[in-house]
């Protein structure tokens, strides 16, 4: 495969933007963050394996059934709750006349806006500030704003504001990589896993052992950030934001490509980029995840037949890509809800 392109992000798939919105403070630390497709539509599926997903609108991007195109995907903190977000996503999309057309009139349309969300409820310190249809629709028009290409804000951003991964803070990354024909693939992740992305034995991230040889931390400073992140989980129970037992997380992704796939091919793209999920994350998938892949196809290129198996592998090996650089990206908190140390806090910054 050829290096990244110079955003190394989702928006490398062109057509494709990318919008944010957080509340941080004064009991805040969540967040949304909106994909929106090309007018017209991407053809989208979706691989669910968390034992614990929140989702919205997924099983209408089975590929048996009717619509095969969705105008944005919404990702949110907030729980349950915070799926109120996409609701302002719609609404925002439906007064632009972009949806699944039901009428004879221009604006007779259903917007398609399929969502997930992850837990990070209590982790600014009030249980109850959580994403809603404003803040959806406040990540929808700053996604607008941006120019086709445009780099993506990473680290404690949108969804990633209030995300945690195995007691360091979590956050929102993205990648993208081209291959040899010139088809783009990218991924964003936003990481909040119950598992950890850190190897306890070594103190290197996960991920970053399939990206070449990663530099190692000492074993003196290993060691002291071990300590640094255990007292930070104990001063963590005892502010609560870990009183709920067991952690409640949830890891979720867009995975997405220029490569016209099927919708059956999208649905397999979004279950081998899982893959990547579970290189760089361990353990992953558990009861108390609710970690969620969709993939989008934009159609700007027909591949060779040949060619859509390294597509799939392209989305495994970009999204453990974009687990790293969230995890890098983040920055540490310590606030009422929670002590979680960046990794950066503990090892600096590379």
């Amino acid at each position: 495969m050829s290096a990244s392109r110079v955003n190394d992000a989702l928006t490398d798939v062109q057509g494709l933007r990318v919008g944010h919105a957080q509340r941080i403070g004064d009991g805040w630390l969540t967040g949304t963050t909106v994909v929106l497709a090309p007018e017209g539509g991407a053809t989208a599926a979706v691989d669910v394996r968390g034992g614990g997903p929140g989702t919205r609108e997924t099983d209408a991007l089975d590929p048996r059934n009717l619509v095969e195109r969705i105008d944005a995907v919404v990702l949110t903190g907030g729980s349950a709750f915070g799926l109120d977000a996409a609701c302002g996503v719609t609404a925002w999309l439906e007064e632009r006349g972009r949806g699944f057309p039901v009428g004879p009139e221009p604006d007779q349309v259903v917007p398609v806006v399929p969502a997930a969300c992850l837990f990070d409820l209590g982790r600014g310190g009030s249980w109850r500030a959580r994403p809603d249809a404003a803040l959806g629709r406040e990540a929808a028009e700053a996604a607008a704003r941006t120019s086709v290409g445009e780099p993506v804000p990473q680290g404690s951003v949108g969804a990633g504001a209030g995300a945690v991964a195995g007691g360091l803070k979590g956050g929102v990354g993205t990648a993208s990589t081209v291959l040899p024909s010139g088809t783009t693939v990218g991924a964003l992740a936003v990481v909040n896993a119950v598992g950890s992305t850190l190897d306890p034995a070594t103190g290197v991230l996960y991920g970053e052992l399939y990206g070449g040889r990663p530099a190692f931390p000492s074993e003196a400073e290993h060691a002291e950030a071990l300590r640094s992140l255990a007292a930070a989980q104990q001063e963590s129970e005892r502010r609560s934001a870990a009183s709920v037992r067991p952690p409640l997380n949830t890891t979720l992704a867009v995975v997405a490509t220029d490569a016209e796939l099927t919708p059956a091919q999208a649905q397999k793209l979004a279950g081998t980029s899982h893959d990547g999920l579970a290189r760089a994350v361990r353990p992953v998938h558990l009861l108390t995840d609710g970690d969620t892949v969709f993939a989008l196809s934009t159609g700007a290129r027909r591949p060779e037949a040949e060619e859509i198996n390294d597509v799939l592998a392209a989305g495994a090996d970009t999204l453990t890509r974009a687990v790293v650089k969230a995890v890098r990206a983040a920055e540490g908190v310590d606030g009422p809800g929670g002590v979680f140390p960046a990794y950066h806090d503990l090892y600096g910054r590379p």
